[in-house]
């Protein structure tokens, strides 16, 4: 595929969208959601197109990532449709948008903004070993995908803004993360963990869900790799720093054994022979990015940078399509989650990820795929 064709898709999305509904979140539209919000969806998207702004320069796509973000911060630096009061840990993450667009235009509600979502971080509630829970409504529970919602945004204001105070805080729940979510015979990360072991999804002997979701696995290898980005670890926190890398390189290296001769993941990547199983667009965008920029920072031999590119010709073969002059992205799961305890249906099972929507245009697959996009820039740079 040529570059320049992704970069239409992108422009048309753009030109469908406006700062107060955009056309990416799938999600909220078939909620009947409108207006303006505060998610982890839209800011995976603004997040995307900054990049591709620095990476190519081209101004339109920064204009309408800070307009989009204007739009929902007021001048006080509340923020439209955002209560820290949720405990929501997946809303912090629109919060490393802040961060950029502070640097690029300074402007102080932005800088308020940061403040305010830092206040969430610093009072989220924690597990008995000290890890923030997914949200108010899921107590004493961890999700893989929760340490790329949160822990990128919380080592940039520490290295910014707090004096690294709390990095150490940041590499333990990494290393709880690594301590009772990995599977030491696939080298894989469960989807979820309650500490109560109470939850009627988890085993009530670990606390673990049943499966490796993909998407999941793929947040928190974005988690790793934009945490360690962050960090300036200096010599007080080199051991942990290195720590870290590892965990991320070691899986990078059981993630590699499992993909497909497509290039991709499946959506169950450790059970991708198995009916009705399928390869799955926005887990292995999130891997392409990872792959690519894990290579650029030094932390993955050369070497990767052809499954890498594979992956994401993979995703375009098999998923971008034109119909009637308008390119589509398909292949991306709508959603997956575990419980609450009234739901269920989100039981963690090989049946209910297969029974989640599979749908379009999608930002959870729209903005990795344009992430893994902007390191190939760099690399064709």
């Amino acid at each position: 595929m040529q570059m320049p064709v992704f970069e239409r898709y992108i422009d048309g999305l753009i030109q469908k969208s406006t700062v107060e509904v955009p056309v990416w979140n799938i999600e909220k539209a078939k909620a009947g959601g409108k207006g303006a919000g505060w998610n982890y969806i839209d800011g995976c998207m603004i997040l995307a197109m900054l990049e591709i702004y620095q990476t190519t320069g081209e101004k339109k796509y920064y204009e309408f990532a800070d307009a989009f973000i204007d739009y929902r911060v007021n001048e006080d630096g509340t923020i439209k449709g955002y209560k820290p009061e949720e405990y929501n840990i997946d809303n912090v993450n629109a919060g490393k948008t802040l961060f950029a667009l502070y640097e690029m235009n300074g402007k102080e509600k932005y800088r308020k903004a940061i403040e305010l979502i830092y206040g969430q971080v610093r009072n989220q509630p924690r597990t008995p070993e000290g890890n923030f829970w997914h949200k108010k409504i899921y107590p004493n529970q961890v999700w893989l995908d929760g340490l790329y919602m949160g822990q990128p945004f919380y080592m940039e204001y520490e290295t910014k803004f707090n004096n690294k105070k709390n990095y150490s805080d940041i590499f333990s729940q990494f290393s709880n993360v690594v301590k009772y979510m990995r599977d030491e015979e696939t080298g894989l990360y469960y989807h979820g963990y309650d500490a109560s072991k109470e939850i009627f999804w988890c085993d009530k002997e670990t606390g673990l869900s049943e499966n490796f979701w993909l998407r999941a696995i793929g947040w928190y290898s974005m988690a790793l790799l934009d945490t360690l980005a962050k960090c300036e670890p200096g010599e007080e926190y080199k051991t942990e720093y290195e720590t870290l890398k590892t965990v991320f390189v070691r899986l990078v290296e059981d993630m590699l054994k499992l993909q497909d001769e497509s290039g991709m993941w499946y959506q169950l990547p450790a059970l991708g022979g198995k009916e009705p199983n399928y390869l799955e667009t926005s887990g292995s965008a999130i891997m392409s990015y990872s792959l690519l920029k894990g290579v650029r920072l030094g932390f993955l031999p050369e070497s990767c940078k052809e499954p890498a590119l594979k992956a994401f010709r993979g995703i375009c073969d098999r998923y971008l399509k034109e119909t009637e002059g308008e390119l589509n992205l398909g292949g991306i799961c709508l959603v997956a989650g575990l419980g609450p305890a009234n739901d269920t249906r989100r039981d963690g099972t090989f049946e209910y990820y297969m029974s989640e929507p599979i749908v379009e245009n999608d930002a959870k697959g729209v903005g990795p795929l344009l992430l893994a996009y902007t390191e190939m820039r760099r690399l064709a740079d």
